[in-house]
């Protein structure tokens, strides 16, 4: 076996095939960590002129003492059940990095430790990838733990939708009765989708700023959405959906209901009057004031629909959702909305839309993205997983977080600094929200 770096183009097209495939391991995301002081690093281990495994490192170097550290964003590319090529790439990449003045080199692999049902519980006849944990702890890595809460550098908790070979009704019907009607009710709202470019990313940002000021945390700059999409986009990894009412729309769905209602309530008031209605009197006078209150509830809500739209516009902005699709999935990575219009509960709508799309393009799961292991619901994230709960699905627990220390010194010396510089951080950060 032989272990070289490629270039970027021949990682691409080892990646792209890859079972563990994901936007984290390819030269456009190499590209984007670029702009944030990180350097690209291609390996591949090579067997009869094939690659066997292969990885994007990223390296930067720590201020003050010179040193690197590494990190494989979603692991490795390989085997991790096959001990003998995991042993032999992790060698090549330990010296690698070693002659590169590396403290450590952290990885997360995208691989499932154990089989979970939707409800969070432990499948016990599925397969799992307790060998390919063995063999990185025999290996010497060290794992963070098997955590419950977001507290690693990317999500160990995901909640998935399987879309394989699944058609939109087929997923649909796997939804909860409420994810189903708020869907349906948010189309009959005149509540629809749009993709957006660079030119409207300041839109995006303004979303995403309103909703960080609301759950109180500090969002990405401008300059973060730009350069993702500058470096994402051209590679078609990345898309970004809105969510919007289109009031003129619904005032016109709502004078037709509303005339339709009237229509109804005339008809059969003139063949009571004409003695031509053979319906209980009881039950006509009840049918009668169920339609004098649809009608008054419809034009009311036209009432608010015209004042909403002499306030904010014909069109307007509910939310956003920021996707990146590769590989075998559609990710859901980040998203909010305003909360002066939560009541239409966009993030329904958008999800929906990025349901259907991994559907239509033969993708095999729609992947929300990150929760926690906790499912308690005295976790003040319990919430969240209920709302993705309500599209079907599974619970995904993968692996978690290693790091291959190759200085002890400086590994044990970094994780000191950074614990200060972690502690004075989250303490700038409480009084800015303040």
């Amino acid at each position: 076996m032989e272990f070289k770096t490629i270039t970027a183009k021949e990682f691409d097209s080892f990646a792209k095939k890859h079972v563990q495939a994901s936007f984290n391991q390819t030269s456009s995301w190499g590209s984007l960590k670029k702009t944030n002081g990180w350097k690209s690093h291609y390996l591949a281990l090579i067997e009869k002129k094939k690659i066997i495994a292969g990885t994007l490192l990223l390296s930067k170097e720590l201020p003050l003492i010179k040193k690197n550290m590494f990190y494989a964003p979603r692991g490795f590319l390989i085997d991790y059940n096959n001990y003998e090529i995991l042993n032999e790439f992790t060698t090549h990449v330990k010296k690698y990095a070693k002659d590169k003045n590396a403290i450590f080199i952290k990885l997360d692999p995208y691989i499932i430790y154990q089989e979970r049902d939707i409800d969070g519980k432990v499948i016990p006849e599925e397969k799992n990838n307790k060998k390919a944990f063995h063999n990185l702890i025999k290996l010497g890595y060290q794992h963070f733990g098997f955590n419950l809460m977001q507290d690693t550098l990317q999500p160990r908790w995901l909640f998935v939708t399987d879309t394989k070979d699944k058609t939109v009704e087929e997923v649909m019907s796997k939804m909860e009765s409420k994810t189903r009607q708020i869907i349906r009710k948010n189309e009959r709202l005149c509540i629809k989708t749009r993709e957006i470019d660079e030119t409207e990313l300041e839109t995006f940002k303004d979303i995403m700023q309103h909703t960080g000021d609301r759950r109180q945390f500090i969002d990405r700059p401008l300059s973060y959405y730009q350069n993702m999409y500058k470096h994402l986009a051209p590679s078609h990894i990345l898309k970004i959906l809105l969510a919007e009412l289109h009031t003129d729309e619904l005032l016109n769905s709502l004078e037709k209901e509303v005339v339709e209602c009237q229509k109804n309530y005339d008809n059969r008031k003139k063949k009571h009057d004409q003695g031509l209605n053979k319906m209980n009197e009881n039950k006509y006078i009840s049918k009668q004031r169920e339609a004098e209150n649809n009608i008054h509830r419809l034009q009311k809500k036209m009432k608010e629909v015209k004042e909403l739209q002499a306030k904010h516009g014909k069109i307007i902005v509910l939310g956003g959702i920021l996707f990146l699709i590769h590989g075998s999935e559609v990710v859901s990575l980040v998203g909010g909305s305003y909360e002066k219009f939560m009541e239409y509960q966009s993030a329904y709508t958008i999800h929906w839309e990025g349901c259907k799309y991994a559907i239509e393009h033969g993708y095999h799961r729609y992947n929300f993205y990150g929760i926690t292991g906790d499912f308690n619901e005295a976790n003040p994230l319990y919430g969240l997983y209920l709302f993705k709960k309500g599209f079907g699905g599974k619970v995904v627990e993968l692996i978690g977080e290693f790091d291959l220390v190759i200085s002890k010194f400086w590994y044990h010396s970094y994780h000191i600094a950074f614990k200060i510089y972690h502690s004075l951080k989250n303490l700038r950060i409480k009084n800015r929200i303040k």
